[in-house]
């Protein structure tokens, strides 16, 4: 099972220290062939996180947390207050020793002060808070930063803004471990509380399993979702019979074809609706449901709402759980 280490210095964000659990956590809980081990990992000074809700933690790792990751682990460095100071020699030499293995490297917001001060991120693209940005760019003149401050991917090295604790560096992450398809579920997961009555439901995603014989053809219909596809066609782009196919898609998907089909479809206008201002007769072009009629039909049944409700409440939910920088 992967490993995703967490190193806290002394004053993280409290949002910061917890997000990397979430995000992965919930990835694990929708999608079963998902699997992270999260391990909070001290370093040396830790006392508590920062800001006026502090609080302490107690872990059984330090820095001997990161001493048995390999090549197939992650670790992240969330911000802290004092991000200025070099950081203590044996942190630096936990990060060299574990980028030198084949280790992702993850710093969210001023975090990437302390991975630059490694000299890690040398001759490399990297984010910081956007606030920070400028401070970075003198302080570390061989690192080319992003200006906005954007979820940023240089070899094995991320880095993020902070926003959300750096949960668009998580998704980043998943995205790479398992699929779009899984990360957009996830961050639905995260950002929608299905326990408030006014918070829209969500569909279950169009998901194939890691290592699927499917997953041509599932690829393959998740990128011709706007054409008109039958039982027929996607039987004849996987090179087999049509109950030979739904019997292989029921055992792998725990759907038919046409189901996963239509729960892609959904799926696609959840993501529209979410990110772009696309009006409901584009999006009903874009994902082969046809007319407004027919997805919001659709919709209403997968979702239990209507496209426009989903819209409004998604990102009404995001402006509020974005803490302004």
């Amino acid at each position: 099972m992967p490993v995703i280490a967490v190193l806290v210095l002394d004053g993280v964000p409290g949002h910061q220290l917890t997000a990397p659990g979430l995000a992965f956590g919930t990835a694990a809980r929708h999608h079963p062939p998902v699997a992270y081990d999260v391990r909070i990992c001290t370093a040396p000074g830790f006392e508590a996180t920062g800001g006026l809700a502090s609080f302490r933690v107690e872990t059984p790792w330090g820095l001997d947390g990161l001493a048995d990751l390999d090549d197939t682990d992650t670790v992240l460095l969330p911000g802290h207050e004092r991000f200025r100071d070099p950081p203590p020699p044996d942190v630096v030499a936990a990060l060299r020793a574990a980028a030198a293995r084949g280790c992702r490297i993850g710093a969210v917001g001023t975090g990437t002060f302390t991975l630059a001060a490694t000299g890690l991120l040398d001759g490399r693209r990297a984010a910081t808070s956007r606030r920070n940005t400028a401070e970075l760019a003198r302080l570390h003149p061989r690192i080319d930063v992003d200006p906005e401050g954007s979820v940023v991917a240089d070899g094995p090295f991320h880095s993020a803004a902070g926003v959300l604790g750096g949960i668009d560096l998580c998704l980043d992450l998943i995205t790479l471990d398992h699929g779009m398809a899984v990360a957009i579920e996830t961050e639905r997961q995260l950002f929608l509380q299905l326990h408030d009555p006014t918070t829209p439901a969500t569909t279950c995603a169009a998901y194939t399993p890691p290592g699927s014989s499917l997953a041509p053809t599932t690829t393959w219909m998740e990128a011709n979702l706007r054409h008109p596809l039958t039982l027929d066609d996607i039987a004849a782009h996987a090179g087999l019979g049509a109950r030979h196919l739904t019997r292989r898609f029921h055992a792998e998907t725990g759907l038919t074809p046409l189901q996963y089909l239509l729960r892609a479809r959904i799926q696609r206008a959840q993501w529209l609706l979410e990110r772009t201002e696309d009006p409901v007769e584009r999006i009903a072009a874009l994902t082969g449901l046809g007319t407004p009629a027919n997805l919001r039909r659709h919709f209403q049944r997968q979702t239990g709402t209507t496209p426009t409700t989903y819209r409004t409440a998604f990102r009404t939910f995001v402006t509020n759980l974005t803490p302004r920088e």
